[in-house]
């Protein structure tokens, strides 16, 4: 497994590395802590703090492939079979949260999980913006559990096609990234481990891509 996504030229793969495989990397964190030691060096040379004080929630829904694969459902909303990829992001549109599971999980629920798995791990965290999906217990929730407001961005009233809304702009152009990764068009992968690995691979890679670019 080469470390370009389907999108960069990188081509550095773990195989050179006597006695490591890319599944292990994946069973071990290797990877989440490579993704995470490189997003702390891209918001420092953008002049942030490598620990946000807000994030942007959301999810997509992706087509699964037909020899199966562990937590496949169906999402009603999207009319789409296979998985919901979960992600929480900061204001560059950088990782600090992943989680995939079935499309048929609703956001609410799915957004939990995930906002669960992060506490403790962004000490700065305040805000976090998201659409009406996540409205209700999630945001109490958020409030009681870990003094986080959620914020819910909404569509203007009688507004149609499409809106740029503030925020959630942000975690749309991140899964945009995403979509441009030929691995990521479905999701190809058995298990949801695997797909979250290669997420982290591809945003590896544009972080790479633009380290090299400020370089």
């Amino acid at each position: 497994m080469a470390l370009n996504g389907g999108r960069s030229r990188v081509t550095w793969s773990p195989r050179a590395l006597p006695g490591r495989t890319s599944v292990g990397w994946r069973d071990d964190g290797t990877w989440q802590q490579l993704h995470d030691q490189l997003r702390a060096e891209v918001r420092r040379a953008a002049g942030r703090d490598p620990q946000p004080s807000a994030a942007i929630l959301d999810s997509q829904s992706v087509k699964t492939v037909e020899r199966g694969g562990l937590a496949r459902g169906f999402d009603g909303g999207k009319l789409i079979r296979g998985r919901k990829r979960h992600l929480l992001v900061d204001t560059l549109g950088l990782m600090h949260g992943l989680l995939v599971h079935s499309a048929g999980v609703q956001d609410r629920a799915g957004g939990r999980l995930l906002l669960e798995q992060c506490r403790g791990r962004m000490p700065r965290r305040r805000r976090i913006w998201a659409d009406g999906a996540y409205r209700g217990r999630l945001v109490r929730w958020a409030r009681r559990a870990a003094k986080w407001v959620l914020e819910i961005v909404s569509r203007p009233p009688g507004s149609t096609g499409f809106v740029l809304l503030k925020w959630r702009w942000i975690v749309e152009r991140t899964i945009g990234w995403l979509n441009l990764a030929r691995r990521l068009s479905k999701d190809y992968e058995v298990l949801p481990a695997s797909s979250e690995a290669f997420i982290r691979l591809t945003m590896i890679s544009i972080m790479l891509a633009r380290l090299a670019q400020q370089a």
